[in-house]
């Protein structure tokens, strides 16, 4: 029997070296304008940086791990190499120096809320809603108005209907007979006077 052909490893196999491309920002198929610049800028910046930390960690490994003061010329160095910002110096400016010679004068007390107001004229704010609250001021005087007339006119009427009944009673009692059955000319003549000068008066 024939025995099968070992089989070759992968591994062993050399593999095919892959092109770098470098890394992509973006879609690749933008139109040149606006959009693709952006794009490029900040490729380039990201290279950038990328360069700046890779020469920032080559002077960082070069220099001993020391904790003493570093001369200026190296940092200067470092801080070229790195495009940063030279450190401040402690020293104040002179202006600020003469500022702080200078004899202080007495500082006047701070001015109460109502003199500040006063000072100062502040801008009205424009008013959008103004003719809308003069005509809702406008209906709610109207409708208390109305209320106070309701409520009057329910009085009157109240008191002309009690004044009626009660003139109603009054000659009721006028017109029974007495004790011989007669009228009351009296009591009568008094309440037909009231009326009249009712009647009169109105």
């Amino acid at each position: 029997m024939a025995s099968k052909r070992p089989r070759e490893n992968e591994s062993d196999a050399p593999q095919p070296k892959k092109p770098r491309t470098g890394f992509k920002v973006g879609p690749d198929n933008l139109p040149d304008g606006t959009w693709k610049r952006k794009v490029s800028k900040i490729k380039k910046d990201l290279i950038h940086k990328a360069k700046v930390k890779k020469s920032y960690a080559k002077l960082r490994a070069r220099e001993p791990p020391v904790d003493k003061p570093v001369p200026d010329g190296v940092l200067e160095d470092v801080q070229a190499a790195a495009h940063l910002p030279p450190q401040p110096s402690h020293e104040l400016h002179p202006e600020r120096q003469a500022m702080l010679d200078a004899p202080r004068e007495p500082t006047p007390p701070p001015l109460r809320a109502s003199q500040a107001r006063s000072g100062r004229k502040r801008s009205r704010k424009p008013a959008y809603f103004d003719k809308e609250i003069a005509f809702a001021e406008q209906k709610k005087a109207e409708a208390e108005a109305r209320k106070l007339e309701f409520e009057r006119r329910d009085r009157e009427r109240k008191q002309k209907i009690a004044e009626r009944e009660r003139f109603r009673k009054s000659m009721a009692k006028a017109r029974t007979g007495g004790k011989s059955g007669q009228r009351k000319l009296g009591r009568e003549s008094k309440v037909l006077l009231e009326k009249v000068r009712r009647v009169v008066a109105s």
